[in-house]
């Protein structure tokens, strides 16, 4: 051992010295989420990303992201039960362009229309819409009970399979003969359960007919144009508005600002 030389010291310095801590949300930066102008809101909420550093761009940690929201809270209404899959495909500023991504129901809903003494029928089906989407859609239905029955029991045996390949030409239909966002406005409104609900009636009486689940598998070429064309609404006078458009003021003619006393 060297004369001089300390047991204790070492190249590295002092052991068990402590590092800096640094608050980790201070490299981070929020940014708003913003659904399409089907949707009655849209502002969907915030995400957190880390700021560009080096090569790691914020937009490319941002884009591809995947956010669930209720359709209750983009619509106002209380059709909680609904929820909607929104993909991040562009980032403008502070705001993220959100496009569809997919839909399903919860589980608590899936749950409380299930009841005993009854068939549920279930079907699949893979669409491509006129724009060049192509879905995934999952469906299914409950057979209901007449008024004037006297069984306790109301299962369907010999007609499932017409009910379920119905069910498979009504959306198959709906969905080819549209571009997404006219298919997304139908789901919002209901109106492929209603129609299939009244095309079943004749095999079998059937109610709570939900599309439960929709997959996106294949979407067309991305194109920034059609993305703001579907963040952008339209005014009567044909002049594309967004949320951030300021409200006029109407000025009075010949009216001066107070004169201020201290500047």
């Amino acid at each position: 051992m060297v004369v001089g030389m300390s047991k204790h010291l070492t190249n590295g310095g002092k052991k068990g010295a402590k590092k800096k801590e640094v608050d980790p949300f201070s490299k981070k930066d929020w940014y708003d989420v913003k659904a399409t102008s089907m949707l009655n809101v849209r502002n969907t909420g915030k995400t957190l990303v880390t700021r560009t550093q080096g090569s790691k761009i914020v937009s490319d940690g941002l884009k591809g992201h995947v956010c669930e929201v209720s359709l209750a809270d983009l619509q106002n209404d209380e059709a909680a039960f609904r929820k909607f899959r929104l993909i991040t495909k562009d980032v403008q500023g502070k705001n993220c362009l959100t496009d569809f991504h997919g839909m399903g129901l919860t589980g608590d809903k899936m749950c409380s229309v299930a009841e005993e003494r009854q068939s549920m029928g279930e079907a699949h089906v893979d669409v491509k819409t006129t724009d060049g989407y192509l879905l995934c859609l999952f469906c299914v239905d409950f057979t209901k009970k007449c008024n004037s029955q006297i069984w306790k029991t109301s299962y369907a045996h010999h007609q499932v399979c017409p009910v379920r390949k119905k069910m498979m030409e009504i959306m198959t239909q709906e969905v080819q003969t549209n571009d997404l966002k006219e298919v997304v406005n139908k789901w919002i409104l209901d109106s492929t359960g209603k129609d299939t609900e009244k095309a079943c009636w004749s095999i079998y009486p059937l109610y709570d007919f939900f599309v439960r689940k929709v997959k996106m598998l294949k979407k067309p070429k991305f194109e920034l144009g059609k993305l703001v064309k579907l963040h952008c609404k339209v005014s009567s006078s044909g002049k594309a508005t967004g949320d951030d458009t300021g409200a006029e003021v109407e000025q009075t003619v010949g009216c001066e600002p107070p004169v201020q006393e201290s500047v």
